[in-house]
């Protein structure tokens, strides 16, 4: 028996006014992603083919991001009038290839959505081939403002009435409608057509087509397993509650890989961190970043799209954004590394060192007070403290390069663009403004001079000067 090919269809329209904000609800950021993008996640992982998603308000940014992200998987529908769900769905059944079977329904604005539990739903709908439409339920905590699921003397569902329109007993029903169903696709471009707006929104309700499944073979149904998984976000609060559980559930499934991870870290999803490595207390990894095996985050860094390499040790309160750091390498407390910064392995980037783009070799070390900018490190090199390359003119970037096993003493400034060879030596305190050849000292500074006993008649001097 050939598989139902399903579509999946993602509401998406609404405004969101209580996020209180111009950006488009579902755009709204959790773990490093839009809501929309887990919702679209978990319906590719339950088995859908494509999905449709109906777009409105922000139409234009909510379909860049699908676009750039999910390419010709996910389409889009626009319901330019908000007449409600019933009517969205009707929009995205245009969109719905004439081929799909079977429609999984579901909400922008659900980004706890389990994949492995819309599969379920998808599977209890095909055991059941009389049934057109199946659907999630629950029980929370709190009812208010969800619909609630009307069952005959027998236990079947025979509709759901929307807080609104339910009366004080239908609102002492427990039992809720989350808003996730699987239908059939021919039963749905039927039931769709005659649904009516009898409620006090006005509205064409999606929720009454499950009247009219009742008689037509019934309808079906799955208690979801945990109410946060069909969370809906209306506001900030909410999407902070779902991003703390997304964050859990992030970090435990690094933690079955092998990693250690403390509980008050932060990890987006997409990152990768792979097993026997630790990510301490107050760590934040965003973005394409990647942990490699054995690494150890220390408390309180910020990584961006950073790539860690096996091994490495990142000390605390170190910030790096869009670099590479390399196998043993070491890098701070209190380093930064901006964008296109490559610390080589074994080499070392210590407290208070900036550095933009610029490659430090195998072993090179730089581990006091310096900034490194558009440079280049050669293996081995020493950077002293209070090192600054100086880059940039006030209107263009020069590059700096620094041979193998070079030594630039403590306090040099080093005047891009400018070449210091394979183990030369520049002095403490230089002012490097030509090409330094292998092997040789560079030293610019004036000349010392100690003048005899004339501290005591400066002390002097100056002590009176301060009590005029």
């Amino acid at each position: 028996m050939n598989s139902p090919r399903i579509t999946a269809v993602v509401l998406a329209a609404g405004q969101g006014t209580r996020m209180k904000s111009p950006l488009p609800k579902v755009l709204h950021a959790l773990a490093g992603r839009p809501m929309i993008h887990y919702v679209i996640d978990a319906a590719l992982a339950a088995g859908a083919a494509d999905v449709v998603v109906v777009t409105g308000h922000g139409r234009d940014q909510v379909e860049a991001y699908l676009a750039k992200t999910f390419g010709e998987r996910v389409r889009t529908a626009v319901q330019a009038e908000q007449r409600g769900t019933g009517h969205a769905t009707q929009i995205a059944l245009e969109k719905v290839a004439p081929e799909a079977d079977l429609l999984l329904l579901l909400c922008g604005d659900t980004p706890l959505l389990d994949g492995g539990e819309l599969a379920s739903l998808v599977k209890l709908l095909a055991e059941n081939p009389d049934a057109p439409l199946a659907m999630l339920t629950m029980r929370p905590a709190d009812a208010t403002g969800y619909g609630r699921i009307l069952r005959d003397e027998n236990g079947r569902i025979v509709g759901i009435r929307e807080h609104k329109d339910a009366s004080a007993a239908e609102r002492a029903i427990t039992e809720t409608n989350p808003g996730v169903y699987t239908a059939r696709a021919a039963f749905l471009r039927d039931a769709l057509t005659k649904i009516q707006p009898n409620n006090a929104q006005r509205e064409l309700y999606l929720t009454d087509v499950v009247a009219l499944a009742a008689p037509a073979g019934g309808v079906v149904s799955q208690l979801v397993r945990d109410p946060m998984n069909v969370a809906g976000i209306n506001d900030r609060a909410q999407l902070a509650e779902a991003e703390d559980v997304l964050y859990r559930r992030i970090a435990d499934v690094h933690r079955r890989g092998g990693a250690t991870i403390r509980t008050s870290a932060k990890i987006d999803a997409g990152v990768i961190v792979e097993a026997d490595s630790t990510i301490e207390h107050g760590v934040v990894l965003r973005g394409a970043t990647s942990i490699g095996v054995g690494a150890v985050i220390d408390v309180g860094c910020v990584l961006t799209d950073v790539r860690v390499a096996a091994s490495a040790l990142v000390k605390p309160y170190s910030v790096a954004s869009s670099s590479t750091i390399g196998e043993k390498a070491q890098i701070g407390p209190f380093s930064h590394l901006r964008p296109d910064s490559d610390v080589g392995p074994d080499a070392h980037v210590g407290n208070f060192v900036e550095t933009k783009k610029t490659r430090l070799g195998r072993g090179a070390k730089a581990n006091h007070l310096a900034y490194l900018g558009d440079g280049d490190v050669g293996a081995g090199a020493n950077i002293g403290a209070g090192t600054i390359f100086c880059n940039y003119d006030g209107f263009q970037k020069h590059k700096t390069t620094i041979g193998e096993g070079a030594f630039i003493g403590s306090d040099s400034q080093i005047v891009a663009p400018v070449k210091i060879g394979n183990g030369a030596y520049v002095a403490t305190g230089t002012t490097v403004t030509r090409d330094v050849p292998d092997d040789a000292l560079a030293i610019a500074r004036l000349k010392q001079e100690n003048k005899e006993g004339y501290a005591a008649r400066l002390k002097s001097r100056l002590k009176a000067a301060a009590k005029k």
